[in-house]
């Protein structure tokens, strides 16, 4: 059975840094895709980055310059460095991984709170 677990959520000022890590474990394959998504009270989950396999990474308009994601090269690590952070990125990070089945796994969630 595929795990994510994040970790390295908490409470940060305006103007902070903050890295996430996902470990990824019980998979039988490798991973096309993983990523970080989040969500905000009322608002929908949103992609924040991900990163292919082979390396080519995509972000958020919202986050881009500040947020930089990184992995293992094999794919059972991400990690999601945050740096500026701001008010509204506050919300609750997941991390998320697509097989080349298509099959998409999701980790519990981890939250991000940006304030004073």
């Amino acid at each position: 059975q595929v795990r994510l677990v994040e970790s390295g959520g908490g409470l940060v000022q305006p103007g902070g840094s903050m890295r996430l890590s996902c470990a990824a474990s019980g998979s039988d394959s490798s991973f096309y895709v993983m990523g970080w998504y989040r969500q905000a009270a009322g608002e929908q989950r949103e992609l924040v980055a991900r990163i292919i396999s082979g390396g080519n990474t995509n972000y958020a308009n919202s986050v881009k310059g500040r947020f930089t994601i990184s992995g293992d090269g094999a794919m059972t690590m991400v990690y999601l460095q945050m740096n500026s952070l701001k008010p509204e990125d506050t919300a609750v990070y997941y991390c998320s991984a697509n097989d080349w089945a298509s099959r998409v796994y999701w980790g519990q969630g981890t939250q991000v709170t940006v304030s004073s």
